[in-house]
């Protein structure tokens, strides 16, 4: 089989200018609206807002190769780094810490310069423990094809199905480098066409046993916060990536196993970007909501409690808001969380709805 790698010329890749430049335009103007929307936020729900992201961006990047890690663990440990407060301290297992330590080097400091060694350190954070599961891999350090080829394969033992089979060891000492001084050039490319032609550029080089997937997107978000000059993330590529993961996968065998000229890839991928800003959009949309709230209501006097429940409701309450749910929370009398309740309703900030035992709240304008 003939893999892109093998072409005279590689990696010198080509594209058609006119197609992805129209996807191109579509995806900075998007992203433009989305930045503006959220530069309109104050301080501390922009800080959520990019919070959110993070967390999702871990989760998802981890969830493509089939790992589920803990989402409170990754939220907090992402909070703790970035000087954020959230409730509560918990427990974070040492593989979670690696995952974030990557994705914020990659994110907070993607104006540093990319070197082999940064590289070797995010494979090292992703396998604290040198192992892959219950495989032993070499952590920190490039693959040595000491077990044969490295293959991307699928299916049942016996009857694999062979995807990809990435360059021999033998040439990374050679490929990584020029790939690294590439990251690092500032030549006139667009840095969003960079990071799709990076994506694809370190998977097919496939340096590492295990964990390639997930660095290849770290690099891609380093180089879309380039694209923008901000370390704050407000859309999440790895989480697009997952809602797509089987086109995203054959997208990436189709090119892998093609030529030189990467336009369907980079249209996919400029595309997929433009869908991540867009659902961003959507995600994003209580932040968006409770600041207009807060917004409204500023000059609308509130007691601690009245705060608590409001907030707690616009963010993730399960189920209906009653009289007796708001007392048990805020560890109150049945009175005051009623006194509570009939104020906002006097306020016309809550509206009640059903009679009897089945009598709830909701938030008028949210």
């Amino acid at each position: 089989m003939k893999y892109i790698y093998n072409n005279k010329n590689w990696p010198k890749f080509t594209w058609d200018k006119i197609r992805v430049l129209e996807s191109l335009s579509a995806a900075k103007y998007a992203q433009g609206l989305l930045l503006g929307k959220v530069g309109s936020l104050g301080f501390g729900y922009r800080n959520e807002a990019i919070l959110n992201t993070l967390s999702e961006d871990v989760l998802k990047s981890s969830e493509i190769e089939g790992e589920n890690l803990n989402k409170e663990q990754v939220r907090s440990s992402i909070a703790k780094r970035l000087g954020i407060e959230t409730a509560g301290d918990i427990y974070i297992e040492r593989n979670v810490e690696g995952v974030v330590e990557m994705m914020l080097d990659a994110t907070q400091n993607y104006k540093a310069i990319f070197t082999i060694e940064r590289l070797s350190s995010w494979h090292a954070s992703l396998f604290p423990s040198g192992f892959s599961g219950l495989n032993r891999i070499i952590s920190g350090n490039f693959r040595d094809d000491r077990n044969g080829p490295m293959q991307v394969v699928s299916g049942a033992i016996g009857k694999e199905k062979v995807h990809f089979e990435a360059p021999t060891a033998s040439t990374l000492k050679e490929s990584i480098p020029i790939y690294i001084n590439w990251i690092n050039d500032s030549s006139d490319i667009d840095c969003i066409l960079k990071a799709g032609i990076a994506h694809l550029w370190f998977v097919a080089l496939h340096p590492f046993e295990d964990g390639n997937g997930r660095i290849a997107r770290a690099i891609t978000d380093m180089l879309l916060a380039r694209a923008e000059d901000s370390s704050q993330r407000f859309y999440s590529m790895s989480a697009q990536i997952r809602m797509e993961r089987k086109q995203y996968y054959s997208i990436l065998e189709e090119t892998q196993k093609g030529t030189l000229d990467i336009t369907n890839w980079l249209v996919w991928f400029i595309e997929c970007l433009s869908r991540a800003i867009n659902n961003a959009e959507l995600t994003l949309q209580s932040i968006f909501n409770k600041a207009l709230f807060w917004q409204k209501n500023k000059d609308t006097s509130l007691n601690e409690r009245q705060k608590q429940m409001l907030n707690m409701f616009m963010d993730s309450f399960n189920g209906n808001l009653t009289s007796s749910k708001w007392s048990k929370i805020c560890k109150c009398s049945q009175d005051s969380a009623n006194r509570d309740i009939l104020d906002l309703l006097n306020k016309n900030i809550l509206k009640k709805i059903g009679d009897g035992r089945s009598t709830h709240y909701i938030i008028t304008d949210f």
